[in-house]
């Protein structure tokens, strides 16, 4: 996968290189973005001006009320072979003849009005009446799907000529084509109307012829392969010095690893190309990604962390749950099966860690629990005491309270006493080597480890505790997937992502390294 993080700085001429490419695959993608949207943009690249129409429900209405100019130019005029767009003739027909009337209605206000020329008026409207019937009820729209235009041409007409949108469109041109009516409004008002309000629309009219493929005709491809050869130089050139430059690549290989800039060279799906365009701005140092892809995988990993975690911790709970049903638990405790146990360090680890919290417990821990100690003992010896036969007999005779008191004391503290002795002297002080009374604990230690462990094997054995042990367990880390691994799954990972972008943004020098316990 190809990664987005900035690499060492290029020399000069390669960087140069690696821009104009980039430029060029950049060019060639808006104009394949271009390509794309022209034909539903079309409207829009052919009057280069900008209205919206805006329908809640009844309402409806057109904003600004006079179209916005935006392109000092129309763009279709010199776009419209690539996508094989011609006019439709019934469309421009009409026009054509809209025009006609125009230069005659001019022509006969200039001069008299005879009889021919009221006579060629008549005619001309008579076509027109008869061109916007054949117009609305053939849908000259319907081939390039523009019937929505033709709708808002006999809502505009209905309007103008009615007031409402609940009248006749063949009405409504009947009456607008008609010299009365035209007399009446105004010659040039209305046909002003015409060219500022309908002959847009009609404008956008248009038919694209089918090619043998049975597709619209395209000539896209000419336009692109401008670019073919100017890529396909640069993919086995850049691929080429890739294999030189890897030991045991082969150029095919270096093809896959750069299998991206293929997409620059295929005729189809040319959308695809935003993914070379991309990475090929990164490398020439025009944009950089490496922000967009962290944060791109961090929002991936909240994403899939949650679920991840609950598979995992489940899996792990299951596997332990079905090792304690196959009766490892039983053979891991009476030792069945069991291996040579391997020693990599010559050292009885069990012993060292009984050692050492034998050595805590005797030194820190017991001198400082001492009086809770010996009020323990206190509390256990009297109770006996007291409870005895001899005592209770004496117990009446002056003195012999406080006696017992005395006594206990001192028992305690002789008992405490030699215990903690009798452990310290158990215990190798200093760091010395092995010396005889360390031997000696660490065989008694072996040897109590050794028949403890045979006794509890043997016990679990004669109770056959196994089966019930086993169930607890299987029971027990059931409840644990359903009480806490839904909690682990449902923790906020951003906090964790947080958290991580903090110990990623600390200095590396602010980070202790914790030494390593000497031997």
């Amino acid at each position: 996968m190809h990664s987005f993080r900035r690499k060492f700085p290029k020399r000069p001429l390669i960087l140069f290189l690696d821009r104009l490419m980039a430029s060029l695959a950049l060019l060639n993608l808006l104009l394949v973005i271009f390509d794309l949207s022209y034909i539903p943009l079309r409207d829009f690249w052919l009057k280069g001006k900008v209205q919206l129409l805006v329908k809640i429900g009844t309402f409806e209405e057109e904003f600004p009320q006079q179209p916005l100019k935006v392109l000092p130019l129309r763009v279709s005029d010199w776009y419209d072979w690539v996508k094989g767009i011609e006019p439709y003739q019934d469309t421009k027909q009409y026009l054509e003849r809209v025009e006609e009337l125009n230069s005659q209605i001019n022509q006969v206000a200039l001069e008299q009005e005879t009889e021919r020329n009221l006579q060629l008026t008549d005619d001309m409207l008579a076509e027109l009446r008869s061109l916007s019937i054949e117009m609305i009820e053939s849908n000259p729209f319907q081939v390039a799907n523009k019937t929505g235009t033709l709708e808002r041409i006999k809502n505009k007409m209905r309007l103008h000529v009615f007031g409402t949108k609940d009248a006749s469109a063949k009405e409504s041109f009947q009456v607008f084509w008609s010299r009365e009516y035209l007399k009446e409004n105004g010659f040039r008002e209305e046909l002003n109307f015409f060219d500022r309000e309908i002959k847009p629309l009609m404008e956008t009219n248009y038919f694209r012829p089918v090619g043998e493929n049975g597709e619209p005709v395209d000539n896209f491809s000419l336009l692109d392969l401008f670019f073919f050869p100017l890529f396909l130089i640069d993919f086995l050139s850049r691929t080429w010095f890739i294999s030189r430059r890897h030991t045991g690549l082969s150029w095919f290989d270096a093809m896959l690893w750069r299998w991206y800039d293929a997409l620059l060279l295929i005729p189809v799906f040319r959308w695809l190309r935003v993914i070379p365009v991309t990475i090929r701005l990164n490398e020439a140092q025009l944009l950089d990604l490496h922000r967009i892809q962290k944060q791109a995988s961090q929002g991936f990993v909240a994403t899939i962390a949650k679920d991840l975690t609950e598979v995992v911790m489940i899996r792990v709970v299951n596997q332990l749950q079905d090792s304690i049903r196959q009766g490892k638990l039983s053979n891991f405790l009476t030792q069945q099966n069991r291996r040579e146990y391997i020693d990599l360090n010559d050292i009885n680890e069990t012993a060292e860690l009984v050692k050492l919290m034998a050595n805590i417990i005797v030194n820190e821990v017991m001198p400082k629990i001492r009086p809770d100690v010996e009020a323990l003992l206190q509390y256990g010896i009297g109770k006996v005491v007291a409870e005895s036969t001899p005592y209770q007999t004496l117990q009446q005779l002056p003195g012999v309270k406080e006696l017992k008191i005395n006594l206990t004391e001192q028992l305690v503290q002789q008992i405490y006493q030699v215990f903690y002795a009798t452990l310290k002297g158990a215990i190798p002080q200093g760091s010395a080597s092995r010396c005889a009374e360390d031997k000696v604990f660490e065989e008694l230690l072996e040897k109590l480890t050794t028949n403890f462990s045979q006794s509890i094997n043997s016990e679990i054995k004669a109770k056959q505790s196994i089966q019930k042990m086993e169930y607890l367990l299987v029971a027990l880390l059931e409840e644990v997937k359903v009480n806490y691994v839904e909690n682990l799954s449902e923790e906020d990972i951003e906090q964790i992502l947080e958290q991580k972008r903090v110990l990623q943004a600390k200095p590396s020098s602010s980070v202790q390294v914790l030494p390593s316990p000497k031997r």
